[in-house]
């Protein structure tokens, strides 16, 4: 006998941004206890965005939640987006914590996350991988941005999970330039940083970002690469303890990833936006 289909209550948000449409979209379920990992990785397969989660009860008394995050064709231990988003879902839900921080539980372990007005902070995981980027990679995503010889002032593994590695290049326009060969750095996520312009108009960030997927797209805003570029750029002295960051600008988006180090932590910030709330049958 078919098993009758269950209706759960589902939200659509755009994380890193005040405004809809102009941040990252994230797809999040409620009270998936009930999903297979089946149903979990085939509604995030139809959902067709970058990331969708489900949101679970959590299995240690430590945590307030519990997320699964799913791509289209696989699950991820730990993304940054996903983790702004769901938590937003969460509180709006009904979710409260009992400390001042609240607790998320997912594959990579247990994540922090502050609340300060309507912005929302994790705090960024520890590296997996650090250090200079070996020559012969650093050559075949010089030869993937199609960047001149010299272009490139520093690259660096940032990798927190996802597998991050990151250049650095001398201005934002240089980063807004970028027409990557997808095929050249296939297998690859490559995050690209630069500086804003001091005196540029209307200045509200100081970094640019771009963010170059494995899977042969650019990701609009990106929690886990923001979060492993501050560890580096903070850590060598390139950025400040606090910055903002802007994220998605050739895509159409206006993301903002709001970048404060508090003692020896960083935290990785943004404002979420709920835009679709409805049922899922699953």
């Amino acid at each position: 006998m078919t098993k009758s289909p269950t209706k759960f209550s589902f939200q659509q948000v755009d994380v890193f941004s005040s405004q809809p449409l102009r941040g990252n979209p994230l797809a999040v379920v409620v009270g998936a206890d009930a999903l297979t990992d089946s149903q979990m990785a085939s509604f995030a397969n139809w959902t067709n965005l970058s990331e969708t989660t489900f949101l679970l009860r959590p299995t240690t008394a430590k945590a307030d939640y519990r997320i699964r995050i799913f791509t289209p064709i696989g699950e991820l231990p730990f993304a940054g987006h996903p983790t702004l988003g769901s938590c937003h879902v969460w509180l709006a839900s009904g979710g409260r914590s009992n400390e001042d921080e609240i607790i998320q539980e997912c594959e990579a372990g247990l994540i922090r996350i502050r609340r300060n007005g309507n912005r929302l902070s994790f705090a960024a995981p520890a590296l997996r991988r650090r250090g200079p980027v070996e020559p012969e990679i650093l050559t075949r995503v010089i030869r993937g941005l199609h960047l001149a010889k010299g272009a490139v002032v520093d690259a660096n593994w940032v990798d927190n999970g996802p597998g991050w590695l990151a250049v650095l290049l001398r201005s934002r326009e240089e980063v807004l330039a970028l027409r990557p060969d997808f095929a050249t750095i296939s297998g690859l996520r490559v995050g690209v940083v630069a500086p804003w312009n001091t005196g540029e108009d209307q200045r509200d960030a100081d970094f640019e970002v771009r963010a170059f997927t494995a899977a042969g797209f650019e990701d609009p805003v990106t929690g886990s690469l923001n979060a492993g570029l501050a560890q580096w750029l903070i850590g060598s002295g390139i950025a400040p303890p606090s910055y903002i960051a802007s994220q998605g600008t050739v895509l159409g988006r206006a993301g903002r990833v709001h970048v404060h180090q508090l003692g020896k932590e960083i935290w990785i910030g943004g404002e979420v936006t709920t835009c679709i709330e409805g049922i899922a049958t699953l």
